[in-house]
């Protein structure tokens, strides 16, 4: 039986992924991260705002080596032609010139965002740059990105919890659930 304490919004939906499978899915990311850069002397968690950062945060507490993390805030803007821009809302502030970079995302949906970062931060010219994602909505990628590192990958459901938000609603919820649109509709106008 589900409590308010669980589901603390009426239009929460089904619990997608516990907290228990969230753990469990971190640590192994961070366990192959700590693989992959056991030899890296400058190694940075490049974090989007705001969605990513309880991700970040629980993925760098995995990663017992030396490392740094960094910040961006971006919005993204898209038209229906698909002529959209990423505005940087707040750069990063490590020069990431010879660094082995992790960008790290709450979601890929279409991949704009994500695909434009990725080309700003190539012509940074870091060591090599990965993506990590917490969750990743194959079925609706318009545009190809690479995903070195990902959670979970999900059907096409608008989802809450984690990190994600729905209007700045549920993102400190432990787990990940999807959003019943028609009542948040009816709730929210």
């Amino acid at each position: 039986m589900e409590t308010s304490e669980q589901k603390p919004y009426p239009f929460i939906g089904e619990i997608l992924i516990t907290p228990e499978q969230i753990k469990q899915r971190v640590d192994a990311i961070g366990a192959k991260i700590m693989e992959d850069y056991q030899d890296s002397d400058n190694l940075l968690l490049l974090g989007l705002l705001r969605g990513s950062v309880m991700f970040l945060t629980d993925l760098m507490r995995q990663i017992h080596r030396p490392m740094t993390m960094d910040f961006m805030s971006v919005s993204s803007y898209e038209s229906d032609d698909s002529s959209g821009f990423v505005r940087i809302n707040s750069d990063h502030k490590t020069n990431i010139r010879g660094w082995d970079v992790i960008l790290v995302d709450d979601i890929v949906d279409r991949g704009f965002t994500i695909y434009t970062v990725r080309k700003l931060l190539l012509d940074r010219q870091p060591r090599s740059l990965k993506t990590c994602v917490l969750l990743d909505k194959v079925d609706r990628h318009q545009y190809t990105v690479p995903i070195d590192y990902c959670g979970f990958q999900i059907p096409d459901y608008f989802v809450m919890g984690y990190g994600l938000d729905i209007d700045e609603k549920g993102r400190n919820l432990p787990y990940i659930a999807s959003v019943d649109l028609e009542k948040y509709r009816a709730l929210h106008g």
